[in-house]
């Protein structure tokens, strides 16, 4: 009798354990807003080609989709973790503590941030430190730091529009909103010595000096890129701050700024002339591949020529190609099954 109810409670344990690798026969993506139409032009693309379920893909931001990519193993947790910025030290250590290891990191293209306007209202041509003294919570002024006393971008640099300083952009969990702080408004800061020069001892402080935005200028809003644009348009005046392909999707209703006369287009995003030009990364949990359904196919999908390559059909959504040996590259960093190395900071 126990013989028979063991063998009950393990065919039992099986049949639960069978069940919950069922409950997910679909691949999960999660991250950027920025990587977020991309990989749902892939995710189409698959389903289509396969005739299998099309890919699940959510825009939590890039710190949003990392902590839940890291968040543990099995189906209950993303295969592949979309970012508009490298993975950092702090999240690789957070995913090792949940087990998981052996990530595949790739990169899929370059992006630019835009900081855009309704395509009726004034041009903008802003420098860096510009983006530093309109949205920086505090400013230096006369060698103290200040509360930001600037009220209309015309007060922050002369040519300006005389707008009051409105912007809508990323919430803290976005990728987008982290290398807007580190290529806009720290590299504006350290235009001043006296901040070059806080950088150079104590980053730390430098940090917590600049990064800090405005209560009272810049408005946090969410994950939706789409909405910014809207947003825009209903609010004269107003600027934005999003990814190149928003703007590239959305050119009959908003325009780009100028950043230290650079325009935001594709060849000076790719040749990193446009100040605010980026990387765009995705990484993939290796011990899925071969587990979760269909994950294999959809990355090589992603890094397929079609795809992610020059004249690809992504490049046509906003997205600014890689080099032919970066792209080969990336195509054989996954079908080598090369982890990443803990990132240096």
């Amino acid at each position: 009798m126990k013989k028979l109810l063991g063998t009950i409670a393990a065919a039992a344990v099986m049949t639960v354990a069978s069940q919950a690798h069922a409950a997910r026969d679909y691949v999960w993506a999660a991250g950027s807003s920025t990587v977020f139409p991309f990989s749902t032009r892939v995710a189409e693309n698959f389903a289509k080609k396969t005739g299998g379920k099309a890919p699940k893909v959510e825009s939590l931001g890039t710190g949003g989709g990392i902590k839940l990519f890291c968040g543990g193993t099995g189906e209950g947790f993303p295969d592949i973790a979309n970012a508009s910025r490298p993975m950092k030290k702090s999240e690789f250590d957070a995913c090792t503590a949940k087990g998981v290891t052996d990530i595949i990191a790739i990169k899929i293209g370059f992006d630019g941030i835009v900081i855009a306007s309704d395509k009726d209202g004034p041009d903008y041509a802003f420098r860096l430190e510009h983006l530093y003294l309109g949205l920086a919570a505090k400013v230096l002024r006369y060698g103290k730091f200040v509360p930001n006393p600037y009220k209309t971008w015309d007060e922050v640099g002369t040519g300006l529009p005389g707008n009051r300083i409105v912007v809508y952009g990323p919430p803290p969990t976005s990728g987008t909103r982290d290398a807007f702080l580190e290529l806009g408004m720290e590299a504006g800061a350290r235009k001043y010595p006296m901040l070059d020069e806080m950088r150079s001892s104590n980053e730390k402080d430098f940090k917590g000096m600049v990064d800090p935005l405005r209560s009272d200028g810049w408005i946090d809003a969410g994950e939706n890129d789409n909405a910014i644009v809207q947003t825009l348009t209903r609010t004269p005046g107003s600027i934005g701050v999003f990814g190149f392909s928003y703007l590239e999707e959305n050119g009959d209703k908003v325009k780009g700024a100028t950043v230290n006369g650079v325009s935001p287009t594709p060849i000076n995003i790719a040749n990193g002339s446009y100040p605010l030009s980026r990387s765009l990364f995705f990484y993939v949990k290796k011990a899925n591949i071969g587990v979760t359904p269909g994950l294999r196919e959809f990355v090589e999908e992603f890094l397929s020529d079609a795809a992610t390559g020059r004249g690809g059909y992504l490049q046509g959504r906003g997205l600014i190609p890689l080099p032919a040996a970066q792209h080969e590259a990336g195509k054989a960093a996954f079908k080598a099954g090369t982890p990443m190395a803990r990132p240096a900071s």
